[in-house]
């Protein structure tokens, strides 16, 4: 399986993500200026929920820009152990530790992008072929790691 491949699937989703929040963003802005009126406090309310709005899509755009920066700096060299930027295989799955994107096709083959935070990964992490980990009572014995 090729990372680098990997690698660029997640940087064009998060990249997306990104540019959807900006749009979002510009969008509500736009609808928050229309709604300014004389006509009172009617319209306070509905202004105050839109700026809740505009901060909600804000804190998931830096997530997203926090995500895009983390990715940038993942090397795509093989690892003999599980670590951030490891593509590994489990006997119950393939798993990407890079960023949370969730499920990618490379090729014919799924691949779940976690991030390095994520619980999976956390159980993963240090370990080497042929050694195994248990997470919510699931066990997974790690098959390869590239």
């Amino acid at each position: 399986m090729n990372k680098q491949e990997l690698l660029n699937i997640i940087k064009t989703k998060i990249t997306d993500k990104i540019r959807n929040f900006e749009h979002l963003i510009a969008e509500t802005r736009a609808s928050s200026n229309d709604t300014k009126s004389s006509m009172g406090d009617k319209y306070e309310t509905g202004r105050e929920m839109l700026q809740q709005e505009i901060n909600n899509l804000q804190r998931q755009l830096n997530e997203s820009l926090n995500q895009l920066s983390v990715i940038q700096k993942i090397s795509t060299e093989p690892s003999d152990k599980v670590q951030n930027g490891a593509l590994v295989k489990t006997d119950k799955g393939t798993f990407y530790i890079a960023a949370s994107v969730g499920e990618i096709m490379s090729g014919n083959q799924k691949v779940m992008a976690i991030s390095a935070e994520s619980p999976l990964a956390k159980a993963m992490l240090g370990k080497k072929s042929e050694e195994e980990f248990t997470i919510n009572n699931i066990h997974q014995k790690i098959i390869n790691i590239w």
